[in-house]
């Protein structure tokens, strides 16, 4: 089996819409759908919405802007960029369940004007040279080993000058992690790499990295809260990442927890600009 089929495999789900359907009926959410309420399940990645904002205020998108994001899941952040912005934003995924779901999400929310997303890798994109404007990644590089090629396309569909920005899970020294985790059901879908793979990959295909930031205590004071919103609930939410990450949430995120606090992964935040 391939890289790409493990990766998907891991995670479709084909009755993915209609969990998700049958949760918002459940918790009475209205149409058209808030990005609020959807933020609960469709930011797919540790800190959630506020890792979006963060990540966001460094990319400098505009109206007009044509923005591109890789591995966009649901599309969450997807949606959320072009609400603040009104930038058109174009998002595309390897998991063909994530994007009928998300476009689905992204119609009743009415957002077909500003935002797409397309199923296909990364590693082979369908788009033109220098066609967008900024580009982003969110927890995508943990399922790519080839980290050069991933850099040499995203440098060959932004525009020159055109930031590009990643907040992955990135390891620290060799991490040996207990499994499951979010982005992986075992070895075979694992690529997690250190910050200094990314850099070498990003420098080889013509990127300048302007910023790196460790956000560790970011993210351990985020599943801090998590933990204690938890322990107060009477009952598990109607609307979470169970949706999306399927019966074993609780233990795919305990096992990235605990490689959190012994110090063998964090989520890394980069900032490279392409062409100078």
């Amino acid at each position: 089996m391939s890289e790409a089929s493990e990766v998907a495999e891991h995670y479709s789900s084909r009755s993915l819409l209609d969990r998700i359907e049958a949760a918002l009926a459940k918790a009475g959410a209205k149409r058209p759908l808030d990005l609020e309420t959807l933020a609960l399940f469709d930011e797919f990645h540790i800190g959630g919405r506020q890792a979006t904002e963060h990540l966001l205020k460094r990319l400098d998108i505009s109206a007009g802007n044509r923005v591109l994001d890789l591995g966009c899941g649901l599309g969450g952040p997807a949606r959320y960029v072009s609400k603040v912005s009104t930038a058109r934003v174009t998002g595309l995924d390897l998991t063909e369940d994530f994007v009928t779901a998300g476009n689905a999400l992204t119609g009743q929310a009415l957002m077909v004007d500003l935002v797409d997303l397309r199923q296909g890798s990364i590693l082979d994109m369908p788009f033109d040279d220098d066609q967008f404007d900024v580009a982003y990644m969110i927890h995508v590089g943990m399922n790519i080993a080839d980290k050069a090629a991933l850099a040499a396309e995203v440098a060959r569909v932004l525009k020159p000058g055109s930031l590009f920005g990643i907040y992955d899970v990135m390891a620290v020294d060799e991490p040996e992690l207990t499994f499951p985790v979010p982005w992986a059901s075992g070895p075979e879908q694992n690529a997690l790499s250190a910050p200094q793979v990314y850099r070498d990959a990003l420098t080889g295909a013509g990127f300048r990295v302007l910023s790196e930031t460790d956000r560790t205590e970011f993210a351990r004071a985020f599943f801090a809260r998590l933990s204690d919103q938890q322990s107060r609930a009477a009952s598990p939410p109607v609307l979470g990442l169970h949706l999306v990450m399927g019966p074993d949430t609780a233990t795919k995120i305990r096992n990235m927890v605990a490689a959190l606090h012994g110090h063998q992964i964090a989520p890394v935040e980069m900032i490279a600009r392409v062409g100078f």
